[in-house]
């Protein structure tokens, strides 16, 4: 079982006790990185494992490595050395492994380390690309009982993908492979699988840097993503898009699966090419996905079959491997949309209706998204008006349901005025960071209009924050993030969604 590390980057020895002592119950040992201590505080970090009461890694990494040392090696041997010195006959006291990189030449610290029993960790950091991972990992031991760690920066998710595949070359050999930066947060999580010793992580504290880019929180890694859960056997799903800076669906369907006990985990895979998530979730066994900006309409060409949801709308946002003669990962893609239900039930819901017959609506956005909400305007009788930043994009989907359209401007603002018994904004304008952006200023409301904004973080944009402030009724888009959540479910399992969950999630996002 892979085991998770806090990686330790306070500035004394106290505060760092202090986080073991907070995030004790989600750890199996920490990282002290003697590089970010304050130089007085190196003077005392012999003491530092028995005060820890957990096996301990001392490191001292330099800039070049991606740390903050930057003295010479003769200053950083010295420390090494102190840190290691005066080794007791009970290990518990002693620090359990030294990380030492590839290029370092010290034969009698490393004689004196195996002597008391510490365990080396030979370590390679590429700060600018992956390499030859499978080459690095196999050359890096000196002798048998060292681990070999790799940490490597993808650029792009072929270099994801080369982590995956040289984690199954390796299988024989104990390592720690890692992939850093925001594209390759999954091959952390999902270290089980890449038969890595170990997890890295790093405590969300403001007064804090991150010890590498890329790391999670450790209670994230095993609340959200149930990490201690996950084995060689887990099935894997997700969500796939770019940037993929928030998404709320890892902690819904992995709450499910806790509540459910079904052996699978759901993973973020932020990818800036499309083609190259589907050949990574091939090599992975992926067993389904869900789609996100800006992938919507550009997965249907890359599907073997779709529903009638996603014909109708031209947007998907769920996908489902099916192997192919049953030899798995050899696979093709089916797919659907359940935004489409997912919408049309939770606008209903709220304003009490069965139809939206008789009612004018607005729709800013012309994405996959509003492509789901417009059909389901047009399937429910409704009468609908489609603005967009890029009037010919608007113009593309009001024609296919035969409705007007225009762009983000005041030459719409007499015509949407026509349409503003509902307004839904499906744009991604407002999201969490931004979340002072508003994709329509120029429109003033009134009072009478019904607002949605299918945004969810934060639950509340600038554009619903001015709606309700003029005594409009307002809704986000969890509730719908809910319901097309559960038809994503029953597609994926062919089983019904437990309601009794959603209040519990509603909670869970303070909601």
């Amino acid at each position: 079982m892979a085991k998770i590390c806090l990686c330790l980057t306070g500035k004394t020895l106290s505060r760092n006790l202090e986080l073991i002592e907070k995030y004790r119950k989600y750890i199996d040992l920490a990282e002290l990185r003697v590089d970010f201590l304050d130089p007085d505080e190196c003077f005392s970090i012999r003491r530092f494992p028995e005060q820890a009461g957990i096996p301990v890694i001392l490191t001292i990494r330099r800039k070049v490595d991606g740390g903050c040392f930057n003295s010479g090696e003769g200053a950083r041997i010295t420390l090494l050395s102190r840190g290691l010195a005066f080794a007791e006959s009970d290990r518990r006291h002693n620090f359990a492994y030294v990380d030492l990189e590839e290029d370092l030449e010290a034969p009698g610290l490393e004689e004196a380390v195996r002597t008391f029993g510490t365990r080396i960790i030979r370590s390679s950091h590429n700060l600018t690309g992956v390499g030859d991972i499978v080459e690095k990992i196999t050359s890096l031991r000196r002798i048998g009982d060292e681990i070999a760690k790799a940490a490597v920066m993808p650029k792009n998710l072929n270099d994801v993908r080369a982590i995956y595949r040289a984690a199954r070359k390796t299988a024989g050999i104990e390592k720690i492979i890692i992939g850093m930066g925001n594209l390759s947060a999954n091959t952390r999580i999902l270290a089980e699988k890449t038969g890595s010793f170990l997890c890295y992580t790093s405590p969300q504290e403001p007064d804090l840097p991150p010890a590498a880019p890329g790391q999670l929180d450790p209670r994230e890694l095993v609340e959200r993503y149930r990490f201690r859960n996950i084995t060689a056997s887990t099935a894997v799903y997700g969500v796939v898009g770019f940037p993929l800076t928030t998404t709320y669906s890892p902690r819904i369907f992995n709450t499910v699966f806790d509540h459910e006990k079904i052996d699978a985990v759901y993973v973020p895979f932020p990818s800036n090419d499309l083609s190259r998530f589907l050949e990574l979730a091939e090599d992975l066994h992926v067993a389904g996905a869900s789609v996100t900006i800006p992938y919507k309409e550009a997965i249907i060409s890359s599907l073997k079959n779709v529903s009638e949801s996603v014909r109708i709308a031209g947007a998907c946002n769920t996908i489902k491997a099916i192997p192919e003669e049953g030899n798995f990962p050899l696979c093709s893609w089916n797919g659907i949309n359940t935004d489409t239900l997912g919408f049309s039930e939770s606008l209903l819901h709220f304003i009490e209706k069965k139809t939206l017959r008789g009612r004018k609506i607005t729709v800013l956005g012309a994405g996959g998204a509003a492509r789901a909400v417009a059909a389901e305007i047009f399937r429910l009788k409704g009468k609908c008006l489609v603005l967009n930043r890029n009037a010919g994009r608007a113009r593309d989907l009001a024609m296919v349901f035969k409705f007007p359209w225009g762009g983000l401007d005041s030459q719409s603002l007499d015509t949407m005025e026509r349409y503003s018994d509902i307004i839904i904004q499906t744009t991604p304008v407002g999201t969490f960071p931004n979340t002072d952006d508003d994709p329509f200023e120029l429109y003033h409301f009134d009072g009478h209009e019904t607002v949605m904004d299918l945004i969810y973080n934060p639950p509340r944009t600038a554009f619903l924050r001015r709606a309700e402030v003029a005594g409009c009724k307002v809704l986000n888009g969890f509730d719908m993030l809910i319901r097309q959540a559960k038809y994503q479910y029953q597609y994926f399992f062919d089983r019904d969604f437990p309601e009794q969950l959603i209040p519990r999630l509603a909670a869970a996002f303070g909601l």
